[in-house]
């Protein structure tokens, strides 16, 4: 190679290698990134003229050309859009600038390694050439410049920069085919492969072959017209299903997409996707994210967040609307009533479609559900308008059904007895710590289901849904919790006379650790248990404010006993003082470690709990000093 020589980005010289060896499985997939890519630089080219419409002044029919020169080996993709400068192409074909690059790399082990469908979510589709190619050649010039410049690489850890002759804006490909892929030659085959992957892109996709040196006449193989403007009745399942792969480039059928043109007050065009699968920074709140928008189908941008709000993130798809500035800014949509309306409307949309899916395919809703619940539960915090909404489409686990998350608010109402005043609930950080709480023996003995919430964000969805159905939702781990009957038993009116004493003693022995002990009427099977205050957060809530480096508000839990546990009565039979300290601390720890918490002092604990088993009184700590 000759000209200037530049090494790959050492990321990049992975990608290659992986591209050339490794990801062959849809080889024909390299055609579809590099016409996406080529009709990407034409819709920039649309947008930076309207602010510079001396860009297209030359009139020329914005399109995408595959040239077959079957003498040669090559196969060309050219395009007329934005082009490159010298510094566009070093920072876009000599690096990998998203930070999804590590993420892909990582993610293809074993049998993905082979799945070339992947490439396109993580942006290097432009790598792809390797897989068929053994030298690629790029010739680009900037719109508005003068000056081209020349990258061409064999794959292999290097690429050379030269400038060059261009005498148009704009890039071309040039594809020299290894032996084993003129298969790429046959124009039939290009047709094929531009009709199942590329028929919708909005402009002419134009198929020429060089014979004698020359280039022939051109035929536009695609439909040329953006799919989302074309009557529902024209489009097949295959056609949405090709578009949202173009769309979102997952290789994954969508689970479900609703189609809607409105006109009137507001005159737009939607077309979205629930995905069957979460993308791998779907967790990253901040990572920018959201619908693409065209205006007048000039492509405007490829993530207007502020089209759907964060906890619909999920969403894939695209609005083009007639009623907004072709130059719009992201600072115009965050304060523009139009873009309010048009999000409203497509929030009930989405909700819409999602109700539809629950109602009349539930499997694939638990599919969604099990890959996108735990973001759809943010919309109860962040969106009361929806609350109830999201609230109805919500799916858990319960002691009705732990296996899965199958479980919606109407149900567990439908399935309460009548003497049942609440929705219970129980969070914890697992399922196993879930179903072995303490505080569920009460709630199991009564025959009450319990839901058990696992996510993070549940701590917060139940402070922001205090009710369902006119029944209250009430913690299991709450202190105002009372499964006591309405009348107390005699038995009861004994015990709390038994225990009074005790109970003043545990409070005293456990000074700074509880607020207070009292009996309880929850515990069945367990001695003792943790209860938040009845205005307290819950001590899971505590804990991840403390992890997250926040201050959490200040509270102790407190101790309720069991009565009927053998362990009980020996500390109530305890007369010495220190033998009840150590008890009761035992009693405290017992409770801390049965909720998924952490001791203090673990190395106490087994001291007391050795002797406890050993049959003799617990053993304080203490420190011995060599004689």
């Amino acid at each position: 190679m000759s000209g200037e020589r530049h090494e790959f980005q050492a990321e990049t010289r992975q990608l290659l290698r992986l591209m050339i060896h490794s990801l062959y499985s849809n080889k024909e997939i390299f055609l579809r990134e590099l016409i996406s890519n080529a009709s990407d630089a034409v819709d920039k080219l649309r947008f930076t003229a309207i602010q510079q419409p001396d860009l297209v002044s030359d009139g020329a029919e914005l399109a995408v050309d595959l040239i077959v020169d079957a003498a040669a080996g090559t196969v060309t993709v050219r395009d007329n859009g934005i082009g490159m400068s010298r510094q566009e192409v070093i920072d876009n074909l000599g690096t990998i600038a998203r930070s999804g690059t590590k993420q892909f790399l990582e993610s293809l082990s074993g049998e993905a390694r082979k799945d070339s469908a992947l490439i396109g979510q993580f942006g290097v589709g432009f790598y792809s050439a390797f897989i068929v190619a053994d030298k690629v050649s790029v010739l680009t010039r900037r719109a508005g410049e003068t000056a081209a410049v020349r990258w061409e690489s064999d794959g292999e850890g290097a690429y050379t920069l030269e400038e060059a002759e261009k005498p148009a804006r704009g890039t071309d490909v040039v594809l020299h085919l290894r032996a084993d892929e003129r298969e790429f030659l046959e124009p039939m085959r290009l047709k094929h492969i531009v009709r199942k992957y590329s028929d919708h892109i909005g402009l002419p996709v134009r198929l020429r072959e060089v014979k004698e040196g020359a280039e022939g006449e051109s035929e536009v193989i695609n439909s040329a017209r953006a799919l989302w403007t074309r009557p529902k009745s024209e489009l097949s399942d295959d056609d949405y299903t090709a578009f949202y792969t173009h769309l979102s480039h997952d290789p994954s059928a969508p689970l479900a997409w609703t189609h809607q043109k409105v006109e009137g007050n507001l005159s737009y065009t939607s077309l979205l996707y629930v995905p069957a699968k979460a993308p791998f920074d779907l967790w990253n709140r901040e990572q920018r994210s959201g619908l693409q928008l065209y205006v007048k189908r000039v492509f405007i941008m490829d993530d207007a967040a502020d089209l759907l709000p964060p906890w619909l993130r999920f969403v894939r798809g695209l609005v083009d609307s007639d009623d907004l500035p072709l130059n719009v800014s992201r600072e115009l949509l965050q304060n523009n009533r139009t873009v309010d309306k048009i999000r409203a409307a497509l929030v009930k949309r989405v909700l819409d479609l999602l109700d539809d899916l629950a109602e009349n395919k539930p499997n694939d809703y638990a599919t969604f559900w099990q890959a996108f619940g735990a973001v759809l539960k943010e919309g109860v915090v962040e969106d009361g308008a929806q609350r109830d909404r999201i609230a109805k489409l919500s799916r858990f686990r319960s002691t009705h059904d732990s296996a899965n998350a199958s479980v919606s608010l109407a149900d567990y109402v439908a399935r309460m007895p009548a003497e049942q005043k609440a929705i219970y609930y129980i969070t914890a950080d697992t399922l196993a710590a879930a179903q072995a709480s303490p505080h569920l023996e009460g709630y199991r003995s009564r025959g009450f289901e319990v839901l058990l919430l696992t996510d993070r964000v549940d701590e917060w969805l139940v402070m922001h849904l205090p009710e369902f159905d006119g029944k209250k939702l009430e913690s299991c781990v709450s202190g105002a919790a009372d499964l006591a009957p309405a009348i107390e038993t005699p038995e009861q009116v004994r015990q709390d006379s038994e225990f009074a004493p005790v109970l003043e003693r545990l409070q005293q022995a456990l000074t700074g650790k509880i607020e207070k002990a009292q009996l309880s009427r929850r515990l069945v099977e367990s001695p003792a248990c943790l209860v938040a205050p009845e205005h307290g957060i819950s001590r899971r809530l505590e804990r991840m404010f403390r992890e997250a480096g926040q201050a959490a508000p200040s509270s102790q839990p407190v101790l309720e006993i069991n009565p009927a546990h053998p362990l009980l009565a020996r500390i109530k039979d305890t007369a010495d003082a220190g033998e009840f300290g150590d008890l009761a601390a035992l009693l405290y720890d017992q409770a801390v470690l049965a909720e998924g918490g952490q001791l203090d002092d673990p190395a106490a604990f087994v001291k007391r709990l050795n002797s406890l088993i050993l049959g003799g009184a617990p053993q304080r700590s203490s420190i011995i000093v060599p004689g």
